[in-house]
């Protein structure tokens, strides 16, 4: 923004997020989100898992929670459940970009967790009505520091799992995605100009369930990352 130009009130504050081993920072464009991606996460939620077109939704930048801070739990719902979820980062983007070329695109990896109020969300599926209400409130995607492609190569395969309160709750492999992460960034380019910033969640395997204050939850992808959070 040219120094010249006035705002009528303060410029929000771009969101940062930590890059392991690094004082630099990832700044945040958008957050997408898969839904379904796991086969076996389709079925749980009632759904055929069958390789129909991936479908997406989104959070808001500032949903975001950067590691070593509480997730608080929000208002208005009783049934708020995890989803442990691989996390990509972008650093090129554009439009109707190739699967060939599409792991070009990528800055890097994290482990986050999609919560979701799933209250909420059976309502707005039951009457027809967007998701963001259950998906994009305050603090709803913890996630690790980013690990740079540069350093980790791009992972096809991995163990990814989450631990509730000590006990393994969802356990499954990168490999078992429906949609393999070129495949999510060449179709997401399709639907929208992806561009430096972007970040993707690429679904959850199964095992998703409820969390209560107090609790702790641990997750992690084997050779990326892992992440702690407590709910508050």
């Amino acid at each position: 923004m040219s120094a010249d130009l006035k705002t009528v009130i303060p410029v929000p504050q771009p969101v940062l997020l930590p890059i392991e081993g690094s004082a630099d920072f990832f700044p945040v464009r958008r957050v997408y989100c898969v839904g379904r991606n796991y086969a076996d996460h389709a079925i749980e939620m009632g759904h055929d898992p069958s390789r129909e077109l991936p479908f997406f939704f989104q959070k808001n930048p500032d949903n975001l929670l950067p590691a070593g801070k509480p997730f608080p739990y929000p208002p208005l719902s009783e049934d708020v459940h995890y989803e442990a979820e691989c996390v990509i980062f972008l650093k090129e983007g554009g439009e109707n970009i190739p699967v060939e070329t599409a792991l070009e695109c990528i800055y890097g990896y994290a482990i986050g967790i999609d919560f979701t109020r799933r209250d909420l969300q059976a309502v707005a599926k039951k009457m027809g009505r967007p998701w963001e209400v259950a998906k994009a409130f305050e603090f709803s995607a913890p996630v690790s520091p980013i690990v740079p492609a540069d350093e980790l190569g791009h992972p096809a395969s991995g163990r990814i799992w989450l631990d509730h309160n000590g006990k393994r709750v969802q356990e499954g492999d990168l490999n078992q995605m429906i949609w393999k992460v070129p495949e999510i960034i060449a179709e997401l380019s399709k639907l929208f100009i992806l561009a430096p910033g972007d970040v993707i969640m690429t679904g959850t395997p199964a095992g998703v369930g409820a969390v209560i204050k107090g609790d702790i939850v641990e997750c992690g992808i084997d050779g990326i990352a892992t992440l702690t959070v407590t709910v508050s």
